[in-house]
C-alpha cells in the first residue's frame, strides 16, 4: 500500500469536516473584504471590529487543524515523502501567492500569509512531535502571549518581519507572523496527542461523506481557486454596477478630519468636498489614486474653499 492510499483509509470524516466549516467561513470572510475592496461596503470593514475577530478565528482554525492533522499524519513515525510533497506544494503555492499579490495589491504584498505560516510551522512542528503534549502546550500558550510584550524594532524589515515580534512590521493583505500563530498550530499537535486514539475509536461522523468532508480534502484547490474568483466576480460587478463611495468617503474624511477639528466643522467640510470633488470630476481619480500633478492644485483650493464653509449646527 502506497503512502497516500494510507493517509487516503486513515483520514477521519470529522476533521475533514471541521476543515470544510473553516473554508467556507474564509470564502465569506473573503467575500466581504472583495466588497470592502471595491468599495461596496463602508470603508475597513472587513479589517476592524467583528470581522476582524471573524478573520482571526479562521486564522487559528487553519493552524489548529494542521497541526492536528500533523500529528495525525506522522505522529508514530514521519513519512518523509509525504511530508516533503506536502510541504513543497505548500511553498510553492505561497509564492505563487506572494507574486500576484505584488502585482494586485502592491501597497501590501503578502509576503508571509497563511500558506507560509502553515508551511514553516509544520517544519518546526516536527521538533514538537515526541515532546509531552502539556509541554506542547505551555510553548504554545507562551508562542501567543508574548508578541503582546515583546517587540523589537530591528524585526521590523520583510525578511525578518515573519517571525512575527517586528514593531512596525510592512503592512501585508495576509499577515499571519510564527509570533503569535504558531501557538494555534502547537496546540493542535497537543490535543492530537491527547484525542486521537479516542476519536479514531469512534464511529465516523458523518457516516458518508458530503460536501464538508469533499472541500476538507481538497482544501488547498480551494484555498487558491475561491478568492480569485470571488475577486473577478465582483471586479466584473464593479464596471457594470459601480459602487457608490461617496459614504465611504465621508466616513474616512470625518474620521481624519475629527482628530484635530470639531464635528460640525467636519460634516460641513467633507460634505463640501465630496460635492466640489465629483463635481469637478476628481472624485473617482481621487479613490483610486489616480490624480495628477495638475488635479493636485484644484485639490487644495477646493480644500481651502470648503475649509472655509460655515460647520454643520450640532
Amino acid at each position: 500500500m502506497t503512502e497516500e492510499s494510507r493517509a487516503s483509509k486513515g483520514r477521519i470524516h470529522l476533521i475533514d469536516a471541521f476543515r470544510g466549516v473553516a473554508l467556507i467561513a474564509m470564502a465569506i470572510y473573503h467575500f466581504t473584504w472583495d466588497l470592502d475592496y471595491f468599495g461596496y461596503v463602508r470603508s475597513g470593514l472587513s479589517t476592524t471590529g467583528a470581522w476582524a475577530i471573524f478573520a482571526h478565528l479562521i486564522a487559528g482554525s487553519f493552524l489548529f487543524i494542521s497541526g492536528y492533522s500533523l500529528y495525525m499524519a506522522h505522529g508514530r513515525d514521519l513519512r518523509l515523502r509525504s511530508f516533503a510533497k506536502r510541504t513543497g506544494i505548500l511553498i510553492v503555492a505561497s509564492i505563487a501567492i506572494t507574486i500576484v499579490s505584488l502585482f494586485t495589491t502592491p501597497e501590501a504584498p503578502i509576503y508571509f500569509g497563511i500558506l507560509q505560516s502553515i508551511a514553516a510551522a509544520s517544519i518546526i512542528g516536527l521538533a514538537f512531535m515526541r515532546v509531552p503534549a502539556l509541554v506542547s502546550l505551555v510553548v504554545a500558550a507562551i508562542v501567543v502571549v508574548l508578541p503582546h510584550f515583546v517587540r523589537f524594532h530591528a524585526l521590523d524589515p520583510a525578511y525578518l518581519a515573519w517571525i512575527g515580534l517586528a514593531d512596525h512590521p510592512p503592512a501585508s493583505n495576509d499577515y499571519v507572523p510564527l509570533f503569535p500563530w504558531f501557538g494555534p498550530f502547537l496546540a493542535g499537535i497537543a490535543i492530537s496527542k491527547l484525542s486521537l486514539q479516542w476519536l479514531r475509536r469512534q464511529r465516523q461522523l458523518p457516516r458518508k461523506e458530503n460536501l464538508l468532508n469533499l472541500l476538507g480534502r481538497h482544501s488547498l484547490i480551494f484555498y487558491l481557486a475561491h478568492q480569485p474568483i470571488l475577486f473577478g466576480l465582483v471586479f466584473a460587478a464593479s464596471t457594470v454596477m459601480p459602487p457608490d463611495q461617496g459614504p465611504a468617503y465621508l466616513a474616512a474624511c470625518q474620521t481624519s478630519c475629527e482628530a484635530t477639528d470639531p464635528a460640525g466643522f467636519c460634516r460641513s467640510y467633507c460634505a463640501c468636498t465630496l460635492s466640489e470633488l465629483k463635481g469637478q470630476g476628481l472624485f473617482t481619480p481621487l479613490m483610486r489614486n489616480e490624480t495628477t500633478e495638475d488635479d493636485a492644485v484644484a485639490l487644495n483650493r477646493i480644500g481651502m474653499m470648503c475649509s472655509s464653509q460655515p460647520p454643520a449646527q450640532e
